[in-house]
């Protein structure tokens, strides 16, 4: 069975959550931290980073899913996953360094509003939307 485009997608943003839950382990055991962030900066960083990529990604994800099985074009679709991934990449650069960089901060949380409030709007208009935009 081969996987769909938003499937791969959703892979792939499971490594980088992965990636993330480790950049709070670490600290966590180097501080002896068991829970919060026992006021290191470095720590408190970590766990936003992650902590605001669960809370959107798989919010979007479904709406993405949801949107590839109404047939929207793949190229539509396509954009939409890059999108939600670079700017997943430019948040967690941007937020996790103490001397924050807030480009990277802006330009993934931009990114990240586009995307879910593009998926949400074409799900709502579906119906109301010329058929090339939909297979």
């Amino acid at each position: 069975m081969d996987l769909t485009l938003v499937q791969k997608y959703a892979c792939v943003l499971a490594m980088g959550m992965i990636f993330l839950s480790i950049r709070v382990i670490r600290p966590r055991r180097a501080c002896k931290v068991a829970v919060g962030d026992g006021g290191q900066a470095v720590l408190e960083r970590a766990i936003r980073v992650h902590g605001n990529f669960g809370e959107y990604v798989p919010v979007i994800i479904v709406l993405l899913l949801v949107l590839e099985f109404q047939g929207l074009q793949p190229a539509l679709l396509q954009g939409l996953c890059l999108l939600l991934l670079a700017g997943r990449v430019a948040h967690a650069v941007g937020v996790s360094r103490t001397e924050e960089d807030y480009r990277f901060r802006v330009a993934g949380v931009a990114a990240t509003m586009t995307v879910l409030a593009t998926a949400s709007l074409l799900i709502l208009a579906g119906g109301i939307l010329p058929a090339g935009l939909f297979g």
